[in-house]
């Protein structure tokens, strides 16, 4: 029987869509292949828009960029499987993270909410797809997220103790000790802030290597001022996202901070991002002497140079360790997707704080799909 298994991810940085293909048959994860597709500048801009807090937001706009989503997602697992010429009967399923336009997992009725139709997508590409991977987890009383740590936990078992950060839009850390347990939060922002900042100053959407950050200086004052936001005092579980960390945030955090150069403004961004990721790291996983980093903020080597000087161990990029680390998010929700077809838990308590371990997900037949079954 196939064990092969697709998996889409499109994070908080609302740059495009990540399609990774992964073979488990061997017990093992093995990557069969890998595509993009980059958002259209247009296309950004809506989806900014839509995920701002209290921004008011048209039903007919939600609707149409969720079927918008959904075709892009089928279109990069079906340019995927051209790459890797593989036929689209040969796939099990499909693990569809969606865009979140926005996460609620403390509000008085806690919610996380997708995009990206399933439907679609199942019927697009024919292949069964498993999507809305966070709410059944909210269900039984955990926040949603994070989710890749019971994946960090399955994919590097081999190098225990180990800390693995996730740097997207939003920072998280899977804390991977010799024991079961493992310990998995997000620790506040990655590259979110950092993205906001040189966009409006300078009209780049990243800050390529950590450069304009490495040319400014630090402000202490305000470093200090911007640690002392409560999320980073909240002990796991906990889970954030650019509705917290927003564009709001950052201009009440610096009002008072006018005469502050943009580069020193972003070199302390920069220096927040590293510091809140090996605080926790020191606080909750000091046994861990190898840090291994993924995500698109793996690639900022100015970042990278402050995490070495904060934690003073190993720190490598997955790639180290036999993965890239602009997939392994994706490879991920396919993992996720495998767990569910499989009537297998994808959430850690430890980690999102449920009650209990669940399924993930709701399942969208495809067309090799009998509704009795698998």
């Amino acid at each position: 029987m196939s064990d092969l298994y697709i998996g889409l991810m499109s994070g908080t940085s609302l740059d495009g869509i990540d399609a990774a293909l992964a073979d488990f048959s061997s017990g093992k994860c093995k990557v069969l292949g890998f595509h993009y597709i980059p958002f259209s500048e247009q296309l950004k801009q809506q989806l900014y828009q839509l995920s701002q807090p209290d921004h008011p937001i048209y039903l007919h706009d939600y609707g149409r960029l969720d079927h918008m989503l959904g075709h892009l997602f089928a279109k990069a697992s079906q340019q995927l499987l051209d790459k890797a010429q593989i036929k689209p009967e040969k796939i099990t399923a499909i693990g569809c993270h969606g865009l979140t336009t926005h996460h609620a997992p403390t509000s008085d009725h806690p919610f996380s909410l997708q995009i990206g139709d399933p439907n679609v997508i199942a019927e697009k590409t024919g292949i069964t797809t498993i999507s809305d991977l966070r709410r059944r987890d909210m269900a039984v009383g955990g926040q949603g997220a994070p989710l890749v740590p019971a994946f960090h936990r399955y994919f590097f078992a081999r190098h225990l103790p180990v800390c693995v950060v996730n740097i997207g839009g939003i920072s998280n850390i899977s804390i991977l000790k010799k024991s079961e347990e493992v310990l998995g939060f997000d620790t506040g922002p990655g590259n979110t802030l950092m993205d906001y900042w040189i966009n409006k100053i300078q009209h780049q959407p990243y800050d390529k290597n950590g450069a304009w950050a490495a040319s400014g200086h630090v402000c202490k004052v305000l470093l200090s001022h911007l640690k002392k936001d409560t999320y980073f005092q909240h002990p796991p579980p906990k889970s954030t996202g650019k509705e917290y960390f927003s564009a709001r945030w950052l201009k009440q955090k610096i009002s008072r901070f006018n005469d502050l150069q943009a580069a020193d403004i972003q070199a302390t961004l920069c220096q927040l991002t590293a510091d809140s990721i090996s605080d926790a790291i020191e606080e909750y996983g000091s046994e861990c002497q190898k840090i291994i980093l993924c995500g698109g903020g793996s690639h900022n080597h100015h970042l990278k140079k402050l995490l070495r000087q904060n934690l003073n161990r190993s720190v490598e990029t997955s790639d180290a360790y036999g993965i890239d680390p602009d997939q392994v998010e994706a490879i991920a929700f396919a993992w996720l997707a495998r767990q569910t077809i499989h009537r297998l838990p994808g959430n850690l308590c430890s980690a999102t704080g449920a009650k209990n371990p669940v399924v993930l997900g709701g399942i969208y037949p495809g067309k090799s799909m009998c509704l009795g079954g698998k």
